[in-house]
């Protein structure tokens, strides 16, 4: 299933730190590393390092990683981030022509505990808040310093989709603060918000606006979304974030009956639809991410526990969280802003769930200096296609950059901007983590 020699180092090891056992393997060839780390006691957190073959460092321009945070919060990064979204290998265990792993180095994780082969061993030990998972993912970057000879040396970007964004966030800021502490010795990049999870009131307030300017929402449905929203808001606002959820779920069911089902990640298709193409797909029988998760990955990785099923998304992750799903993380980014730490946000076109119009509304809460020149500039058409030769003048993309925030709109693509759009946002990753030419 893999494009480089499959054999595994026959010794595993583990470390101490902080108390914790940390164990690893990987492949022969050193281009893959995967294993557990005790990041709390009972709380084994699963990650994923794969170096990439186009890596070179030079002194001035070191080669970067890149750490994927899956959104759910319940989704796995090791299993949909890299074999849906931007791992060299597809779901169908066939190589992805724009894996992000050309222009740099990849770790996945799953995260918070709970997620995909992440595990506790004690229900009692499942992260209830954003900070509490944040603070995991700091502890295994301690133990990846260790592992990972490489990531001392190489800046890295913290890139996250959905609620994924939202523990970015959370993740740089606390990384950061380690950093300046002396706790951790590394170099962040940035951090990357894609269709994140910043501010569920903003978003929550557009959707009404959003469906029904795209036909989506018919006009006799738009007084009662809109009171329903309004509700929300009022919960976010008094601090009741487990019952702003809740009102928020049943806004979510009552817009699917309203507009036939829309797909909350891409208003183009209805709910169920798949959004990549069957043109697309190889072979009469594609692969589920289910069954090589459960089947040829986890042979090969060899360390999973053999009673632990796999599962793309986890319930009891989301539900732990509840008191924290409606929290906004706007404060968050302004003191990533605040510290000079590279702050990029992109967004699909078609996303509902987090829409742009959202995305400009908590952008234009935030408190950073350079807020007022960042919106007053003029936003610069991007058209990315390959190859070259047949380049046409058709818009894909628009960014906007002042300081260290820059903006992509991604035109074409909805909820997973990797899964709608993959040459274009491996174009835009690319321009984000400025990694050497190879």
């Amino acid at each position: 299933m893999a494009t480089r020699p499959m054999d595994l180092l026959f010794c595993l090891f583990c470390l101490l730190f902080h108390g914790g056992i940390a164990i690893s393997t990987g492949t022969s060839d050193g281009m893959e590393r995967w294993g557990y780390a005790q990041t709390r006691p009972k709380v084994n957190t699963f990650w994923w390092w794969y170096q990439s073959p186009q890596r070179v460092s030079l002194p001035a321009k070191p080669w970067p990683t890149i750490l994927w945070l899956q959104g759910g919060p319940g989704g796995s990064g090791v299993g949909r981030g890299n074999f849906v979204e931007i791992g060299p290998l597809d779901v169908n265990l066939k190589s992805r022509n724009w894996t992000w792993l050309h222009k740099a180095d990849l770790i996945f994780v799953d995260t918070p505990v709970g997620v995909g082969y992440s595990y506790v061993e004690d229900p009692s030990a499942m992260a209830t808040t954003d900070a509490q998972a944040a603070t995991d993912i700091v502890e295994l970057l301690k133990v990846l310093t260790k592992e990972l000879p490489t990531l001392k040396g190489s800046p890295l970007f913290l890139v996250g989709e959905s609620y994924g964004g939202k523990f970015a966030a959370m993740v740089g800021v606390h990384v950061t603060r380690a950093i300046r502490a002396g706790t951790l010795k590394l170099t962040l990049g940035g951090v990357c918000l894609g269709d994140s999870w910043i501010s569920p009131e903003d978003f929550t307030l557009s959707y009404t606006q959003l469906l029904h300017s795209v036909s989506r929402l018919p006009g006799n449905a738009v007084g009662d979304t809109s009171r329903m929203a309004e509700a929300v808001k009022e919960q976010i606002a008094a601090g009741h974030f487990a019952a702003a959820q809740k009102t928020w779920t049943d806004l979510l069911d009552l817009i699917d009956s309203k507009t036939n089902s829309v797909n909350m990640n891409n208003f183009m298709l209805d709910a169920g639809m798949n959004p990549v193409p069957a043109s697309k797909k190889s072979g009469t029988a594609p692969n589920t991410l289910d069954g090589i998760m459960n089947g040829v990955v986890k042979s090969k990785l060899k360390i999973i526990p053999k009673n632990l099923v796999w599962k793309e998304a986890t319930l009891e992750v989301y539900e732990a969280l509840a008191n924290n799903f409606m929290k906004p993380a706007i404060n968050e980014v302004d003191e990533l802003l605040s510290h000079g730490v590279n702050v990029t946000v992109y967004n699909g076109q078609l996303d509902v769930i987090c829409p742009t119009i959202g995305v400009e509304a908590w952008v234009n809460k935030l408190k950073w200096s350079g807020l007022k020149k960042f919106l007053n500039l003029s936003r610069q058409p991007l058209n990315y296609c390959y190859p070259a030769i047949y380049c046409s003048k058709i818009i894909k993309a628009y960014v906007s950059s002042y300081g260290n925030l820059n903006f992509y709109w991604i035109l074409g693509a909805g909820h997973m901007v990797p899964v709608d759009q993959p040459y274009v946002a491996f174009r835009m990753i690319t321009t984000v983590i400025q990694a050497p030419d190879s």
